[in-house]
């Protein structure tokens, strides 16, 4: 019996010439048999030459064709190319091929098309065998507790997507890590392959496919905020490196938590530049924060309140847009289908209300992250998961922190919350809407302190200047505390740092840069 096995780069048109010929013979003779190999154009002439070193033969373009000897064993004998091939073919079974070029350069292309086609099918069934590798880091911290059960209980990857979990965190809290590991495995989740911990760096965010930065759980006193700023320098260097070294080259990067969430995901953009688009800021904790605060004046559940827009710094200086917003199923004269929605502007008609006392507490919510706690954490940085792996709902806008890339005249370089919508697992920025522009006052505020903070974290500026209008150059000699990446440390009193966070949105700012409608009534 003769095998002949039938190599090429699934683009060649003489490959598909000699397939076409080989098929014809396995049709036709009983005792020939044909295996066929085909090869994407971009890997062809690696994967010819580790063929060719291995059995030792000598050739250089596409098909290359060798026989079996099924009844010696052995390697391959050699045969050659197409023309080798043809050949053959007439001396041995006077048969030929009459292919004309134009039928060759047809066939070739739907070669390389059903390739790529069965290239994917191959890594779909691989997704399906092997589990989804997600890696949380600081995962001792509060928010890791709440954020556990979510993740294993299939509503955010899927009940048909398993998922293999390893917690990392500092060689100290290996003990901790041990007995968080034993409760994740008590939870006997279905989607739950495995569950390990990790505190080895050189080993941190192996074939990641999801890693999920949390707050970094610290016992160290921090005096100043500049210290603070600089501090999240080297563990972002550090993520980066390793995210960019040893993580899946399609990994997805969530940056949750209370401080500075703007800054340590810009900061790992720059030291993970591969990655850049698929590194986020989660924002959907403020914009909950916003929707419940609208939803009780409003007498409502938070839930019925839709498109809140967040613009800015999500741990810090930022703007509550209600322009967009809308309330659903809204008990009130006017009355609809479960569909059927309202402005929040035409529905609030208190707006004082809206333009002070909302803002203010927004404000302190925002200023403190006392109440930003494990469950709004969690959630948070689960639904925003959730959305990249299956979309949002449709129509609706989520607020998200990705690289500026210019859009709204926001600067580029910076990280930043704004309306996006995703979509086939990426994230699409909303810069076709309407009547959502920002005054250049209002853009001054919410990005000036984005800016300095990264200046001062790479040490181009030794001191922050938090921005002050034309109406607030009043000095400022207050101090607070920043908001603690730890639970614990938000009982220690008499904290030593500057106003960074309490200066976010200053008492004595003007009402027009308050009004999170921001419009041209307000002046």
């Amino acid at each position: 019996m003769a095998k002949f096995v039938i190599a090429g780069r699934a683009d060649c048109p003489y490959y598909a010439k000699a397939e076409l010929l080989a098929d014809y013979l396995q049709k036709n003779l009983p005792n020939f048999q044909i295996y066929k190999i085909t090869q994407h154009p971009d890997v062809w002439e690696e994967w010819l030459k580790d063929v060719c070193e291995k059995n030792k033969w000598n050739h250089q373009k596409s098909p290359i064709i060798w026989r079996e000897l099924l009844d010696r064993g052995g390697k391959g004998l050699l045969l050659g190319g197409y023309n080798e091939f043809l050949e053959h073919a007439q001396l041995y079974y006077d048969v030929t091929s009459s292919m004309m070029t134009e039928l060759m350069m047809v066939i070739a292309q739907e070669n390389l098309e059903a390739h790529i086609e069965k290239e994917l099918e191959k890594e779909a069934q691989k997704d399906l065998i092997s589990p989804l590798q997600v890696w949380i880091t600081s995962a001792t911290s509060p928010a890791c507790y709440n954020l556990l059960p979510i993740l294993t209980s299939g509503e955010v990857f899927g009940m048909q997507t398993e998922i293999s979990l390893t917690l990392f965190d500092k060689e100290q809290t290996e003990e901790h890590l041990r007995s968080l590991v034993m409760e994740t495995e008590d939870l006997a989740s279905p989607v739950l392959r495995s569950v390990s911990s990790c505190t080895e760096v050189k080993h941190a965010f192996h074939q990641a496919h999801v890693v999920i930065v949390l707050d970094d759980s610290t016992e160290e006193e921090v005096y100043c905020l500049e210290e603070c700023l600089r501090s999240r320098l080297p563990l972002c260097r550090l993520y980066g490196y390793l995210i960019e070294k040893n993580a899946h080259e399609s990994v997805r990067v969530i940056v949750g938590g209370k401080t500075f969430v703007n800054l340590k995901a810009v900061l790992l953009m720059i030291h993970a530049p591969s990655i850049t688009h698929n590194i986020i800021a989660v924002a959907l904790g403020v914009e909950g924060q916003a929707k419940a605060a609208v939803a009780r004046k409003l007498k409502t559940t938070a839930s019925c309140i839709k498109d809140v827009i967040i613009w800015g710094n999500i741990t810090g200086n930022n703007y509550v847009d209600l322009r967009k917003a809308r309330v659903y199923r809204h008990d009130s004269a006017i009355w609809g289908p479960p569909q059927f929605s309202r402005p929040v502007l035409d529905v609030i008609f208190d707006s004082e209300w809206v333009k002070r006392e909302f803002v203010m507490t927004i404000k302190n919510l925002t200023s403190t992250g006392k109440q930003f706690g494990r469950i709004l954490a969690a959630h948070s940085i689960a639904t925003t998961l959730k959305y990249w792996y299956h979309g949002s709902p449709p129509g609706e806008i989520v607020s998200l922190g990705v690289l500026s890339e210019g859009q709204f005249g926001i600067p580029e370089g910076i990280v930043f919350s704004m309306p996006v919508k995703f979509e086939n697992g990426t994230w699409v920025v909303l810069t076709d809407l309407k009547d959502v522009e920002l005054s250049e006052q209002i853009m001054t505020r919410i990005t000036s302190d984005l800016i300095q903070e990264k200046l001062v974290a790479f040490g181009d500026v030794m001191t922050f200047q938090p921005y002050q209008s034309e109406h607030d150059l009043s000095p400022r000699d207050k101090k607070v505390s920043l908001p603690s990446t730890d639970d614990k440390q938000e009982e220690r009193k008499g904290s030593n740092v500057s106003g960074h966070k309490g200066s976010i949105l200053s008492d004595q700012a003007p009402d027009e840069e308050k009004d999170p409608v921001m419009s041209d009534e307000s002046t």
